[in-house]
């Protein structure tokens, strides 16, 4: 199903993920996407609408919607988040993404990705009290 990534490198996704969650109230979520054939930016956006959007109490879950096989990636982030970081930001991001799949880093592409929005959520949603994990943290497939 998945060639990029090893078991080894989407457990420490996970990892990943758990650590950028830990200092912020905000979610974060991989998608992989093998079977999309038509929009991809249309199908992220209904992946998001799924497993992200409204699903958080301050609107700031961020979905990173991968499709490997036909060199697509989208970043999105609920309306909480993205008011606060703007569009500058996914754009640098995207582009620091894929830069590392051009090297085939596909793992340190995404890791570091995953770190840097921990970063931007602890800075806008910090913890101040109970902090319940709102949003699975596993990478899900299509």
């Amino acid at each position: 199903m998945n060639t990029f990534l090893t078991d080894t490198e989407m457990a420490s996704l996970v990892e990943a993920i758990k650590t950028a969650e830990e200092s912020s109230t905000g979610e974060i979520r991989i998608h992989i996407d093998s079977n999309t054939e038509g929009n991809n930016a249309e199908m992220a956006f209904d992946i998001f609408k799924t497993l992200c959007k409204d699903q958080t109490a301050e609107k700031n879950a961020v979905l990173f919607h991968v499709n490997f096989e036909r060199h697509y990636l989208t970043i999105i982030g609920d309306e909480g988040i993205h008011e606060k970081v703007n569009q500058d930001f996914w754009d640098r991001m995207h582009d620091q993404i894929t830069a590392e799949f051009v090297r085939k880093n596909y793992f340190l592409g995404l890791r570091n990705a995953v770190l840097q929005t921990g970063i931007e959520l602890k800075k806008y949603f910090p913890v101040t009290g109970e902090n319940p994990n709102e949003l699975p943290n596993e990478i899900t497939f299509s």
